[in-house]
């Protein structure tokens, strides 16, 4: 009988020769990842291309908060399974950018030691070591400015964060990113509309398929009052006939949505026969927790 797979402290030293955790954009090599190779996570686990690399997401709850992500303006990488530092050490924003936050920051054992909570560990063959704690998405940022910020995202399931251990675990991963002044939002299933969620899973090979032209896109933003009340097979017959092409006209239609220029209502549900609802921009961001800042977390 297959017996499963599980972490030991030899597997996390593997972890380390192979590099994990390192590396950003499309060279990044996530600290935990989707394979015959890793114990296998709790949930449903899911490969998502983006921007040049398969992203390894662990359940269907990072894969719905992930995509949230995607939709932030100015989104320039999103590294999975970021392990959190140990010790003390510096806090690199986004190499090679160039963009450092100098200092020493204090590691997980420091900060876990502060709160007087235990850190975990790992056991086998007779060694007992720290646990590398992660967090599940670090985004980097670009800003109007052109200045890179992070911004750090945990995803549980709803009440998780109840459980006394579940808390002081993420309490230490907050003040881990409190300490290098970057953002940490907890994000749960309570926070967005499932409605929203069941159209991103569903419209994600477009949105995040092969990029159309950015005239196509600005084509379909122009058209928004033209789309407003069709239907999705309407407007996507209406944007066909301009492109030649129903393909061209999914994926020019639903970038434009992603990245906020045709913001259309996301809670219509996936029925092609229902109307078009446009919102007003500021409403259209709060349907995503990621771009209105929400957060299961206080503290």
């Amino acid at each position: 009988m297959k017996t499963q797979k599980r972490f030991t402290p030899d597997l996390l030293d593997r972890y380390r020769r192979l590099g994990r955790g390192k590396g950003t954009n499309e060279h990044y090599v996530p600290w935990h990842r989707v394979g015959r190779s890793d114990p296998a996570s709790s949930g449903r686990s899911h490969l998502q291309h983006w921007r040049g690399r398969q992203r390894e997401l662990l359940s269907d709850l990072e894969w719905v908060t992930f995509l949230f992500c995607t939709m932030i303006v100015g989104i320039a990488d999103i590294r999975e399974q970021f392990p959190l530092s140990l010790e003390e050490s510096e806090h690199k924003l986004s190499p090679p950018d160039d963009s450092t936050i100098a200092g020493q920051y204090a590691g997980s054992l420091n900060i876990a030691m502060e709160l007087q909570v235990k850190h975990p560990k790992v056991n086998g063959a007779g060694r007992s070591v720290n646990w590398v704690m992660t967090t599940d998405l670090l985004l980097t940022i670009r800003q109007p400015d052109g200045k890179l910020t992070l911004l750090a995202v945990a995803v549980k399931p709803n009440r998780a964060a109840d459980k006394k251990r579940t808390k002081e675990l993420l309490a230490i991963e907050y003040m881990y990113w409190k300490a290098r002044g970057v953002r940490w939002l907890l994000v749960t299933p309570d926070l967005y509309d499932g409605l929203v969620a069941d159209t991103l899973r569903n419209c994600v090979p477009w949105a995040l398929g092969p990029q159309a032209d950015e005239p196509g896109i600005d084509f379909v933003a122009m058209a928004a009052d033209r789309l407003r009340g069709k239907s999705m097979t309407a407007a996507l017959e209406y944007l066909a006939a301009e492109f030649g092409s129903q393909n061209i006209a999914q994926l020019a239609l639903w970038q434009a949505v992603w990245s906020g220029r045709l913001p259309i209502d996301l809670r219509r549900g996936w029925r092609p026969h229902e109307p078009l609802a446009l919102l007003d921009p500021a409403e259209f961001r709060l349907l995503n927790p990621i771009t209105s800042g929400r957060s299961a977390w206080s503290c």
